[in-house]
């Protein structure tokens, strides 16, 4: 095994066996944090003028009972059984159930969202650095700036008003009509199921659905990849190995992809892992804004209604897929170019 195998290796490992500290500190943060807050859910499933008596009755049997310590041990000794408890607003609902049911609808959103991002970011940011000192040029620094710094909520009612409203080009509220029967559920995609089934139109239904919200999300996001992709890109351009391709007489194209656009998008690639934290986050807003039914918008719900084992269970589910996915892109960095050591 060789000295790059070997460092990536025991970099893996460590990462590995950091992980589950990762996640059990953003577990403790979590309980400490709802409890910490004002109100009492409870209060939210009885109201606040129920008797005493059945407040306590009802606190038991949702293992409310006891101190902090005491709540926090019997949490922590269920999360390493791999129980995540129940709903205390859903009639009893477990909570892998809730995100098995919820959470498909926002990796789609997700994809789809990261998707436009790249597309768009990438391109913008490529033409941009192509053409530097241009109206182009100064075309990709204002979207750059921009899209970044556009509010999520904004942006996602003005589409919204326009496109939805005014246009009525796209519906909103919902991931299919009520009228027609939704794909089968084989991934939890509807828009992978309607292709596994070979169903054009259920395929086309679902896009358009899905569009508005993904955009809006994917328009904001581009900004990041806009940014790195121009920067990147117009450093590589200038670098010696380049000018040195150019003067062997090597093709303009091979030069750009080959060379220049391979080495600008290892950065993209970086950021990628850390973009997909605040995908997650940007997915709450974008969902409630659309009333889109995913699992960051069930979040909200048990955000507003204190529904402690939801949130919980929720926030620790979008920790290990932030955690996951920031190994892999790291993998795959160390995978594109060799030169890269841990």
């Amino acid at each position: 095994m060789s000295s790059r195998s070997r460092s990536l290796l025991y970099y893996l490992l460590t990462r590995l066996m950091l992980a589950p500290l990762l996640v059990w500190a953003i577990a403790t943060l979590v309980f400490m944090l709802m409890r910490a807050t004002p109100g009492d859910p409870v209060d939210a499933i009885l109201g606040a003028k129920a008797p005493m008596e059945v407040k306590n009755a009802l606190r038991l049997q949702l293992g409310l009972s006891g101190s902090w310590g005491e709540q926090y041990f019997r949490y922590i000794n269920d999360l390493l059984h791999g129980n995540l408890g129940e709903s205390l607003t859903s009639s009893g609902a477990k909570v892998t159930e809730i995100i098995g049911n919820f959470f498909p609808a926002t990796a789609e959103l997700a994809i789809y969202s990261m998707a436009i991002a790249l597309i768009v970011g990438v391109s913008v940011g490529a033409i941009a650095a192509l053409r530097p000192n241009t109206g182009w040029d100064l075309f990709g620094r204002l979207f750059g700036i921009i899209t970044y710094s556009l509010p999520l909520f904004w942006i996602g009612m003005l589409l919204q008003l326009v496109l939805s409203v005014q246009l009525g080009w796209f519906p909103i509220g919902t991931r299919f009509p009520a009228t027609m029967t939704a794909p089968a559920n084989i991934t939890g995609l509807f828009t992978v199921d309607s292709l596994l089934k070979g169903d054009i139109g259920l395929f086309l239904t679902s896009l358009h659905y899905l569009c508005l919200p993904a955009l809006s999300l994917g328009i904001v996001i581009s900004g990041i990849f806009e940014r790195i992709v121009r920067v990147n890109l117009k450093n590589t351009l200038r670098s010696d190995y380049v000018e040195a391709a150019i003067a062997r007489g090597v093709n303009g194209r091979a030069v750009l992809v080959n060379h220049a656009l391979k080495n600008a998008l290892i950065p993209v690639i970086t950021v990628m892992g850390l973009t997909f934290a605040s995908l997650l986050g940007g997915a709450v807003l974008t969902e409630v804004t659309f009333s889109y039914p995913g699992l960051a918008n069930r979040l909200f719900q048990a955000l507003v209604a204190r529904d402690y084992p939801v949130v919980q269970g929720v926030v620790i589910m979008f920790a290990l897929i932030v955690v996951v996915v920031s190994i892999a892109i790291d993998l795959i960095n160390a995978w594109i170019d060799p030169r890269i050591r841990y």
